[in-house]
């Protein structure tokens, strides 16, 4: 056996071990299948009084070879559910075999590896903050398919299962044993081993509560009143979660209800066809690619320079203690760095701080934190006017208005006050990196450290390479934005560089629509069934229309001065009509939506007046394809231009940066699942409809021609 390996202890105690030779991890997939057959087979040939399931590995079962997972298709989809039955029957061979069996969880039980615990009579756990279990195959568009649907409703009920197992959550050893996921804790692994062997020495038959007669589920069966009006309402409140994107929380739904309505194996089974309908789906695959590989690939330091020693930072300077520089103070002290708050004045900079007392008063408030962990945070952020306290900062983050001029100025004031080799970074959003360096007596060690807002909430930061940034440099950002918990993607330098010219892409198409005449609340609509979590009139709110007239009036006044004349895009005549209204956003109060002060914001009534035109309506369909194509056809140009130079910065960075939706598995992986050839096909109808910008560069035609993926 390649996985498994079983041993009997002197007190007649079998060990199930689980141990995948030559992997760092235990795995369920055709070669467990078949060794947990060949255990089952064996032990019927055996004398003993229970079973110890425990891992050789680090980890207690890592679940699922997603990799062999986003291979099923169709054509081998019966194969697939023939292999994930073995596994079932086998683990219910156990489970029913009348004799103890207990699950000794050393390391992370998540998946896959927390279905065979839940297969298990009895479940301790190792108390170590490395050890989490749960079920969170949704994050991946998948379900449990090991009987962790059938188990956690028997054992907990369908409405206290319900966010269980549809959003896929994961707890600590503590949570988990106060939830009832757990039986008990052991302070060291020679304990666990003694714990689980009292277990099995004091209980000499044992069977699982739904398999007792008499047995009712908890809460109440689907036909029950209770549940019945809890179930009548579920699906529209998973379609609101999920906007009719994301199939895997709506079939964990019916697998859940469906199988409480009939006996345990039958459950299984319901099961088991709705893990292969989704693991053979477009959306799994989209979500395993990007958010398992691609992600794993960034967090290892797949675009992080090699041949470079990992550094960490223990002093960090913040210019600037607006929203951004307060909320980059705040990411930098949570992780035990030192940060130099400083702004023009003192009070400036400690209201900057006060963004930290706010944050951290709500988790005290809510036992996220302690006391003490509250005050050691703000100890280390160190409000300033003056920018001699830089000094020893490794890294200094400048966090100013968006004008050249002042960057330039802080940029050279903080440079005088810093130990030689400390790295400068611009949190520009729109600025090239290139042209800000220009202010640095050491351009080499000048880069860009694109956070996103709010900074405590948004997990990417953009690392933007100028023409003289080195990968020294480039390798010591990338550290920095791992210190602080957060994901990097690394892009070239360019104007807007890659989110924020994507971005302006989304916004810039869903106004144009409302200038065409489009109807505002079918655009807002539109964008919500798409899967992006905001539309492009309520996110140009955020934005405020005054700050895109001004980065649009910089941009052309930059270009001038290259010789280069920017054409008026397709949403500028609109953004200038609002100005004239004086609706510039949600700052003010009002722009394409009002904000009244005692209750939700609501599109303008207005609105229609100004632009509506009842022959100019679309399908939705057409608004759908329009907002999603014209920012995969953008991210398609970064690449061929080499602002992008991976498709896994693309994806994650469009998803966790801008709102890409997360059923695509990014832009670039959006135009790989549409089909190039088809994706090339339907931007040139839109184009030849709406224009210029929805033609796609010639790599991209290219790519489709050679049948060629991003």
């Amino acid at each position: 056996m390649n996985s498994l390996r079983i041993e009997q202890d002197q007190n007649g105690i079998v060990h199930l071990v689980l141990d995948r030779q030559g992997a760092s991890a235990n795995l369920m997939d055709e070669q467990f299948a078949a060794d947990l057959a060949q255990v089952v087979a064996q032990l019927q040939q055996m004398t003993y009084c229970g079973i110890i399931v425990r891992s050789a590995k680090s980890t207690f079962f890592a679940g699922g070879d997603l990799g062999k997972i986003a291979e099923v298709t169709t054509e081998t989809g019966q194969p697939f559910f023939a292999m994930v039955e073995s596994i079932k029957a086998s683990m219910r061979a156990l489970e029913t075999g009348g004799k103890p069996v207990v699950a000794c969880i050393n390391g992370a039980a998540l998946g896959g590896g927390w279905e065979v615990a839940l297969a298990c009579h009895h479940r301790i756990a190792f108390k170590h903050k490395s050890v989490k279990v749960g079920l969170p195959e949704v994050t991946l568009g998948l379900l449990p398919g090991g009987g962790g649907i059938a188990r956690t409703v028997r054992l907990f009920g369908l409405k206290a299962a319900m966010p269980l197992l549809t959003e896929g959550k994961q707890f600590g050893v503590e949570k988990a044993l106060k939830a009832g996921l757990l039986h008990e804790l052991a302070d060291t692994e020679p304990a666990m081993l003694a714990q689980a062997t009292a277990f099995i020495q004091a209980n000499e038959q044992v069977t699982q509560p739904w398999d007792m007669k008499g047995y009712r589920l908890p809460g109440g069966n689907p036909g029950s009143p209770k549940m019945a009006q809890m179930l009548a309402v579920a699906p529209a409140m998973l379609k609101l979660q999920t906007k009719g994107v994301l199939p895997a929380p709506e079939a964990i739904l019916s697998a859940m209800v469906e199988g409480a309505q009939v006996d345990f194996d039958t459950a299984c089974r319901i099961e088991s066809r709705y893990f292969v309908s989704l693991v053979t789906g477009q959306v799994a695959k989209n979500l395993i690619n990007t958010f398992w590989f691609q992600l794993n690939d960034i967090k290892a330091g797949a675009s992080r320079p090699d041949g470079i020693a990992a550094t960490t930072v223990t002093k960090v300077g913040v210019l600037g203690a607006g929203m951004m520089g307060a909320g980059i103070a705040y990411a930098a002290a949570s992780r035990g760095i030192e940060v130099v708050l400083k702004d023009v004045s003192l009070d400036c900079a400690k209201k900057g701080k006060g963004y930290s007392e706010t944050l951290l008063a709500k988790q005290l408030q809510r036992g996220r934190i302690t006391a003490d962990q509250q005050r050691e945070i703000l100890a280390r952020i160190h409000p300033s006017e003056q920018v001699a306290d830089l000094g020893g900062c490794e890294l200094v983050i400048e966090a100013v208005f968006e004008q050249r001029q002042l960057k330039a100025r802080v940029t050279q004031e903080a440079e005088r006050h810093l130990p030689r080799e400390a790295v400068f970074a611009s949190n520009t959003s729109t600025l090239p990196i290139t042209g800000l360096a220009k202010a640095s007596e050491r351009p080499s060690q000048f880069i860009g450290l694109h956070f996103f807002s709010p900074v405590d909430k948004m997990p990417l930061v953009e690392i933007i390479c100028g023409e003289q940034t080195d990968s020294a440099t480039l390798a010591r950002a990338y550290d920095f934005v791992l210190q602080l918990g957060k994901t990097p993607i690394v892009v070239n330098d360019s104007r807007g560089f890659f989110t924020s010219r994507v971005f302006g892409t989304f916004t810039n198409e869903g106004i144009a629509m409302l200038g065409e005449g489009v109807s505002a609340a079918a655009i807002e609509n539109a964008a919500f069934l798409c899967g992006f979590p905001v539309g492009p009139l309520a996110v140009s709110d955020e934005v405020s229309l005054t700050l895109m007239e001004k980065i649009r009036n910089q941009t052309i006044a930059d270009l001038a001065d290259e010789g280069i004349i920017q054409p008026p895009k397709a949403g500028d005549a609109t953004i200038d009509r609002m100005i004239e209204l004086e609706r510039p956003g949600k700052l003010a109060g009002q722009g394409f939506y009002d904000y009244p002060p005692e209750s939700k914001k609501r599109l303008w009534s207005g609105l229609e007046a100004q632009f509506y035109r009842a022959e100019a309506q679309l399908p939705l369909t057409e608004i759908k394809d329009r907002l999603l194509f014209i920012m995969a056809i953008e991210t398609a140009r970064c690449y061929d231009e080499q602002v992008l130079t991976s498709s896994r910065d693309a994806n994650i960075g469009s998803i966790f940066g801008i709102g890409y939706p997360a059923w695509t598995g990014g832009a670039l992986q959006f135009i790989n699942q549409y089909g190039l050839g088809r994706f090339v096909a339907r931007a040139d109808e839109l184009a030849e409809r709406y224009g210029d910008r929805f033609l796609v560069p010639d790599s991209l035609r290219a790519r489709a021609d050679a049948n060629q993926q991003y």
